[in-house]
């Protein structure tokens, strides 16, 4: 009797057909599709907001362009610190060479405004991206005054951040880190490296020993030993508060075409349009 019971109940569960069976593992799968469909749209919604929300701003504070840079002029030459001579030889105690840098910033227009008259300048996140094989490398601020001039300038070398004096008085002192408002003066430092040979003995005293590239050669020193690049960052901020800045990366130029500092000294001109984009 109990048997008989127990089969009529089973007999009351449904089975499940092929058919069934076959509908509901289409409904799960159609629901794992259309969840992992809405999901996508929820995650492409999100990036649009963010790049809407990061770059429009950005592309709205650089609709124009408010200051430049329009060219970078390089002079390069080389000299030493002497330690003795005779008549048969000639010591060399600290053989260098430097590349005076001459950055031109210009404005949008001539006329002065708020928006393109400088309030500050700076720069910062120097960094030497090649250092040569030779020698001790420093970048220092020149005065414009001393600019093309052997000599290794006093104060302290430029790592990290170095900041301009903004000036509007047209006689201003330049051999001091000033800057005109109006952008007038370019900004001036000096790569030296130093220590490229040390107590070096030049026997050949028959040529006259000339003190610029050319000494180089003397000395034997290949220039791709020297070779040297570096970046830097040049940030501003004008009357109305607006921060603007732009990286510039650069070789340091020791030969050029047919000019060389093998060959003296060189002066080297580069039309580098590199634009300040506004960050605040």
């Amino acid at each position: 009797m109990k048997k008989k019971q127990k089969e009529n109940r089973n007999n009351r569960i449904p089975k499940l057909t092929r058919k069934t069976k076959w509908l509901t593992g289409f409904t799960i799968i159609l629901i794992l599709v259309l969840g992992l469909l809405i999901a996508h749209v929820i995650i492409k919604r999100n990036q649009k907001i963010a790049f809407e929300q990061t770059y429009l701003p950005f592309a709205e504070k650089n609709e124009s362009t408010v200051f430049s840079v329009s060219q970078i002029v390089f002079f390069s030459s080389s000299d030493a610190k002497t330690k003795a001579s005779s008549k048969s030889n000639f010591t060399i105690e600290n053989l260098y060479a430097y590349t005076d840098i001459a950055i031109f910033l210009s404005r949008l227009s001539d006329e002065l405004t708020l928006e393109n008259t400088l309030k500050e300048a700076k720069i910062t996140n120097v960094e030497f991206t090649q250092k040569p094989e030779l020698g001790t490398p420093h970048l220092y601020f020149k005065g414009l005054p001393h600019f093309a001039k052997s000599m290794i300038p006093e104060g302290e070398t430029i790592d990290h951040d170095f900041a301009f004096t903004i000036s509007s008085e047209e006689n201003s002192d330049l051999n001091e880190p000033i800057l005109y408002n109006n952008c007038a003066n370019p900004i001036t430092l000096s790569y030296v490296n130093e220590s490229i040979k040390n107590d070096y003995t030049i026997t050949d005293t028959s040529n006259p020993i000339t003190y610029d590239g050319s000494l180089l050669k003397r000395c034997n020193i290949a220039l791709d030993s020297l070779t040297t690049s570096l970046s830097l960052t040049i940030e501003l901020t004008n009357y109305l508060e607006q921060k603007f800045k732009t990286t510039l990366s650069f070789t340091i130029p020791y030969e050029e075409k047919e000019q060389s500092i093998n060959n003296g000294s060189i002066i080297i001109k580069k039309d580098i349009p590199s634009y300040f984009y506004r960050y605040e």
